[in-house]
């Protein structure tokens, strides 16, 4: 079983973000832990949780779970001990923005047990940085590696978002060279997107902002994968790259289609084949559970075909890849001759120019 939180608290909301978030100077800690655990006592009476009571992954994300202190990390923790096993190598993973990180803090959160910290660096130049409405600097990242080391926690990943506007004359090759003098375990890509009711959705609408073409999208996201694997990395998922021996566990459990439970505003569960979520915004959500009241949102059920589509998709974004026979012989032949896949008698999986292309070559083959 695996277990996510959604941390909603935030100083500042950053241009990009469409999360559910709550901008707050103070963080709520003991109102959220008070209402996590009640959830939790709820979620664990499911079927599949009884079934499977220990806990291999527990993942901090948000939001800004750095903002969560250790106590409030050792609460949760222990709370989620009252129904459910702990694994003794479970990996627990938080996330985190540079500037939360102190020595201090950093040896906290590893007493309370976090063995793994993603760290938000989005980009190594501090103009990127300031247009993105990040809260850190640039000089803040190192320290922030160092801190984590120091305290224990060897387990870490570096986040980096590219295709940025070309007025912002970003230097993608050089935030990469950057991240990979810290020696991190981990780099996670995201490509910059643009969603609605964000700064960045109203800088495009009034012509501010221009996306960038999907060459140049295409020519960054082929730069960092070659980066990357020159450097000895694993390139084992659309998005991410890790040192051997250090993919993320809680991650690829998704990718698996194992169960997990989430808890907290907007945190999504996959259990006995239901698909469900929380309520968005945290104040509803701690009223909910103050009041004793059902926080879910909404759920849904895959039939056969959304499956389908569903087992597609999250095999072709992994190294793991496919049966061949998944995928009918014309598209195949088509993909591996283009250099979209390679294939072996029992694999076909997506090179990086395959996966800049998924959701079109998943598409087209789930409608053929």
């Amino acid at each position: 079983m695996h277990l996510y939180l959604h941390v909603p608290f935030c100083a500042r909301r950053c241009s990009y973000c469409d999360f559910a978030i709550a901008v707050r100077a103070v963080t709520p800690e003991v109102e959220y832990v008070q209402a996590v655990l009640t959830e939790w006592r709820a979620r664990r009476q499911h079927p599949a949780v009884r079934r499977d009571p220990d806990l291999t992954t527990v993942y901090f994300g948000g939001g800004t779970p750095s903002r969560l202190g250790s106590d409030a990390i050792r609460a949760l923790l222990d709370g989620f001990a009252d129904g459910a096993r702990l694994a003794p190598d479970a990996e627990i993973t938080l996330e985190a923005n540079p500037d939360d990180v102190t020595p201090e803090r950093a040896e906290g959160w590893a007493r309370a047990g976090i063995n793994r910290v993603s760290l938000g660096v989005q980009s190594h130049d501090p103009g990127v940085l300031e247009w993105m409405h990040r809260t850190h600097r640039p000089e803040q990242v190192a320290p922030a590696v160092r801190a984590l080391r120091d305290a224990g926690i060897i387990d870490i990943s570096l986040d980096l978002i590219f295709a940025l506007p070309t007025t912002l004359r970003r230097d993608w090759y050089r935030d990469l060279d950057l991240t990979l003098d810290l020696e991190p375990t981990h780099v996670s890509l995201y490509g910059l997107t643009v969603e609605p009711k964000t700064p960045l959705a109203r800088w495009t609408a009034r012509g501010e902002v221009k996306p960038v073409p999907d060459d140049h999208y295409a020519a960054e996201y082929l730069m960092a994968h070659d980066t990357l694997v020159n450097a000895g990395f694993d390139h084992y998922e659309v998005s991410n790259a890790a040192r051997p021996g250090h993919r993320a566990r809680h991650n690829s459990a998704y990718w698996r289609g194992a169960e997990y439970v989430g808890l907290g505003p907007s945190a999504h569960s996959f259990l006995g084949g239901v698909r469900s979520w929380n309520v968005r915004e945290w104040a509803d959500y701690a009223a909910r559970t103050l009041s004793g009241e059902s926080v879910r949102g909404g759920e849904e059920r895959l039939d056969a075909d959304q499956w389908r589509l569903e087992e597609l998709y999250l095999g072709l974004r992994t190294d793991v890849g496919l049966a061949p026979w998944r995928v009918p012989e014309a598209a195949r032949a088509s993909w591996l001759r283009e250099g979209w896949a390679v294939a072996a008698p029992e694999q076909l999986r997506l090179t990086a120019e395959g996966w800049l292309r998924l959701d079109a070559l998943v598409s087209a083959v789930a409608d053929s």
